[in-house]
């Protein structure tokens, strides 16, 4: 930007420019010496010459080898040149010719050369200063050195504007097309002053006041137009910069609340898993509480039906005070009374005696079964033996034997069956009981007035199933299943 400012004459602008860009020249240290160097230029186009050269030298410092330092070198002198310092001028040009490395910069030697030349011109040497200066502009023809010719075209139109007008004047003029083509305003106005100076035409002097107020206007347009794309760059730059630190607020906030909310769903599973595991916990207590219930519930009862009895055995003993035995009927009655009570009262002990769960299960299971075969209904047990009860919950096998009791009291009583079927099977999970017999069966809507609900509410509470196939006339089958 300072460069810019420099080419469209905004030099004091250019200072300003440069002093912002000073403290990148920290981060990366081949920039010190092109900002130095530009600020030279600044303060010797402003004809402060001694701060000129002192940012010079500063540049040839920060330059990291000989070429670089060329340029600046010759800024120097071409100052000396100006403060007509011509000896010294002379010295900087020649220590810089013997550079050998500048025979790679052909348009930065011819330049040096031009330089050196007029030097010699100003100090009084004039033919040796044309030889350089031709020397110079031959380079740049030939290197197609257009912006560089202009100022040998300018030191030759001075150098013959005392000598020899015409020629002064072609050099001029040369000078202001070449100028005029590339669009270079301060050459134009030089080779315009030299035209004047040298009675060219009264129309070089009417180009020379059109252009110059042209340029002063141009200038200090651009000088407020660059002055305002600066403020709006900055303006925009803070702007970017306030949005940027605002994105990294919301970002932050963002990231805060996906963490909030990261926390909160991870409590909130915790909490899930706990309460399904304190329901579960709570749901296994209260269904071995309800079993145990149902127990304590069915022992109080079957109690108070043995204690019942106490009432049949009276009325029996009376009936055989009262009645005359050797009478066949009344014989027959008090058997049958008896026989009543006997069978009441071996239920009442099975259904309410303790059940022994462990090794010897399956012989009692069988066992049980076994006592309700008679001539009149024959009972088939099946794969008892093959099941490995040892992995059965202990539970689940008071719940087997309760209900498979109760299933055979039902046939007893109700079923006229002449078989009875028991068949289990098992897996590595689970067991399996079937139960069928050839009674009459009766209507699905009549199980639950049977008596036989009890029997699904005691396999629901181990977390079974059972299911019943029933119909009038075909039998009574049952399948339960129940995970071990």
């Amino acid at each position: 930007m300072a460069n810019i400012q420099q080419i469209n004459g905004d030099y004091y602008g250019s200072k300003e420019t440069l002093t912002e860009a000073l403290p990148f020249a920290k981060i990366d240290q081949n920039y010190k010496a092109a900002i130095n160097n530009l600020f030279g230029i600044a303060d010797k186009e402003l004809s402060i010459y001694d701060d000129a050269i002192f940012y010079y030298n500063e540049a040839i410092k920060e330059a990291n080898n000989q070429v670089a330092k060329q340029s600046p070198l010759n800024n120097i002198a071409v100052i000396y040149i100006k403060k007509k310092n011509y000896d010294e001028a002379i010295k900087i040009l020649e220590s810089i010719l013997k550079t050998k490395a500048l025979d790679n910069f052909v348009k930065s030697k011819a330049r040096v050369i031009d330089n050196l030349g007029f030097a010699y011109f100003k100090k009084g040497s004039n033919e040796k200063g044309l030889q350089l200066m031709n020397e110079s502009l031959e380079i740049r023809t030939k290197s197609d050195d257009f912006y560089g010719s202009i100022e040998s075209y300018l030191h030759l139109a001075e150098f013959y504007s005392k000598t020899n007008i015409k020629k002064s004047n072609e050099f001029a003029q040369k000078a202001y097309q070449t100028s005029t083509k590339l669009n270079s305003v301060d050459e134009r106005l030089k080779a315009l002053s030299f035209l004047i100076s040298n009675d060219a035409g009264i129309q070089f002097g009417q180009k020379y006041i059109a252009i110059n107020d042209s340029i002063i206007s141009i200038r200090n347009n651009y000088k407020n137009k660059f002055a305002k794309i600066k403020y709006d760059s900055k303006k925009e730059k803070d702007e970017n910069q306030k949005l940027r630190l605002q994105r990294a607020e919301n970002l932050v906030a963002l990231k805060d609340a996906e963490k909030e909310r990261a926390i909160f769903i991870a409590a909130f599973v915790i909490f899930l898993l706990l309460l399904v595991y304190f329901k579960k916990q709570y749901d296994n207590r209260n269904r071995i509480k309800n079993i145990k219930t149902a127990y304590d519930t069915e022992t109080r009862i079957a109690k108070d039906i043995h204690d019942g009895l106490a009432n049949d055995v009276f009325h029996a003993i009376t009936y055989t005070q009262t009645q005359p035995l050797a009478n066949e009927n009344s014989k027959e009655n008090l058997l049958q009374k008896l026989d009543d009570i006997y069978s009441r009262v071996r239920g009442i002990s099975r259904e309410n005696s303790d059940i022994d769960t462990g090794p010897n299960y399956s012989n009692n299971l069988k066992e049980m079964l076994s006592t309700y075969n008679s001539p009149q209904t024959n009972v088939i047990i099946n794969g008892v033996e093959k099941v490995n009860w040892d992995s059965v919950e202990h539970l689940k096998k008071v719940a087997i034997q309760r209900v498979l009791n109760e299933l055979m009291v039902n046939m007893k009583k109700h079923s006229e069956a002449n078989v009875a079927s028991i068949k289990f099977n098992s897996d590595s999970n689970s067991l399996f009981i079937d139960y069928s017999d050839t009674g009459k069966g009766c209507e699905k809507s009549k199980i639950i007035k049977n008596g036989l609900q009890n029997m699904e509410i005691r396999i629901l509470a181990v977390k079974g199933t059972i299911t019943f196939d029933t119909e009038p006339n075909k039998g009574f089958k049952v399948k339960i299943t129940m995970p071990k």
